[in-house]
């Protein structure tokens, strides 16, 4: 039993009418899908917490998850974390298998999968471990959120010059390298002011750091938009492994067992 996925990249058509074109930015939306409901689901559950006034503003500025920690908001945060964690992951996977298509099967690529679901597993934790119940396991899922995630990023910089063909990476790679340079900035910030009892300026940190997380998968539209195809299908296969590359169309396809 083999699963098959296979990679098609974008040809020259740029006829809004070929349908090559239509699933382009089909794939191209995914990341930026996660992004746009990743901002507006935390803030409107900052706005639930503040109008019940589980959280008071003009004391200090609450993090994310106090936000969170309460019913009703609660229950909506830990569905928001559920999806993200699922649109990342699904990101994750596709810009893995997109980089060893283009010939980058290294051990940074392999690295930067294993990280990319360490950080999704711990943006779930956080929304289903609320911290006013179990402090421990919540912290814990931050940590692989924010610093795992972090560090699958600063991969995907690396990852972004080393992958060939790539047009956008000129203004791509600028770009991401300055949002993991700032998002660094932010976790280290964070940790200080929240150990030394500035709690509301940690907290404006961690907002900042979620806000600059989400425009880092948003970045990855860029890249998805090469893409006009992508599937996984379970097939009997006889042969370990297979990759074929047919140099007269672009289309690239590979096959694991």
């Amino acid at each position: 039993m083999a699963l098959k996925a296979t990679t098609v990249h974008r040809s020259n058509c740029v006829c809004p009418r070929c349908p090559e074109w239509t699933i382009m930015w089909l794939w191209a939306l995914l990341p930026i899908c996660l992004a746009v409901f990743g901002t507006v689901g935390i803030w409107v559950v900052f706005g639930i917490a503040v109008s019940n006034e589980t959280v008071n503003i003009t004391e200090r500025f609450p993090y994310i998850s106090e936000c969170g920690t309460y019913n009703p908001q609660s229950c909506i945060f830990a569905q928001i974390c559920n999806v993200c964690a699922v649109l990342a992951l699904w990101v994750v996977v596709i810009r893995f298998q997109q980089v060893r298509d283009y010939g980058q099967n290294s051990k940074v690529n392999i690295a930067s999968i294993v990280l990319g679901f360490i950080s999704c597993v711990g943006i779930s934790i956080i929304g289903n471990f609320q911290q006013s119940v179990v402090i421990g396991i919540h912290l814990l899922g931050a940590f692989l959120a924010f610093f795992v995630g972090l560090a699958y990023f600063w991969l995907q910089v690396w990852l972004c010059y080393k992958a060939h063909p790539f047009k956008d990476r000129h203004w791509v790679g600028p770009l991401r390298a300055t949002f993991c340079s700032i998002c660094t900035i932010l976790v280290i910030t964070m940790a200080i002011l929240h150990n030394t009892s500035y709690k509301s300026g940690a907290a404006v940190c961690e907002w900042a750091l979620v806000m600059s997380f989400f425009v880092l998968f948003g970045l990855f539209g860029s890249e998805f938009r090469h893409i006009d195809f992508h599937q996984l299908t379970v097939q009997k296969q006889d042969i370990i492994s297979m990759a074929h590359q047919d140099m007269n169309t672009g289309n690239i396809s590979t096959v694991f067992i």
